[in-house]
């Protein structure tokens, strides 16, 4: 097998370490041709859609509005034999809709453990009035790839 082989994680792999996080570098395409990261805080809905939400007026989502295609890294490790990532490829969407902005921010939220089942209702009357401002960013993966150093058990 290659050694591209070895390091690279399987489905469950991915997602288990996606979920393990909690901030992801969303790479838009910047108006002036460079790349434009930014970490955000990111949740994973069923059938694997990534999700975040950002101010309405940010330059990421200008950027989305011209070009949709972004780059999603979640990356952890210190030493080169604990490099553990994982980039998605995607198609991203902006969407402008409170109802579904404060959905997205709740269930993020409640993913981080900040908002409990019994605080749902009121954390959404206080999360309305910042959703206000914000959007979602949506995004479809397209291709995903993943590397683990750990697999390599020390032998580079």
């Amino acid at each position: 097998m290659s050694r591209r082989g070895l390091i690279t994680m399987d489905d469950a792999e991915v997602d288990a370490f996606l979920r393990s996080n909690k901030t992801m570098i969303l790479v838009s395409n910047g108006h002036n041709g460079h790349p434009h990261p930014m970490p955000m805080w990111f949740g994973i809905e069923d059938g694997g859609t990534i999700v975040m939400t950002t101010f309405r007026k940010s330059q990421k989502v200008k950027n989305i509005r011209n070009d949709p295609r972004v780059t999603l890294l979640v990356e952890a490790g210190l030493e080169y034999n604990e490099l553990k990532s994982v980039m998605i490829y995607a198609n991203a969407e902006v969407i402008d809709d409170l109802t579904e902005t404060t959905n997205v921010m709740l269930g993020l939220a409640k993913g981080r453990g900040e908002v409990s089942d019994a605080q749902m209702e009121a954390a959404r009357a206080n999360m309305e009035k910042t959703a206000s401002k914000r959007v979602v960013l949506r995004m479809t993966p397209t291709t995903v790839v993943s590397w683990d150093h750990s697999k390599l058990g020390g032998k580079y």
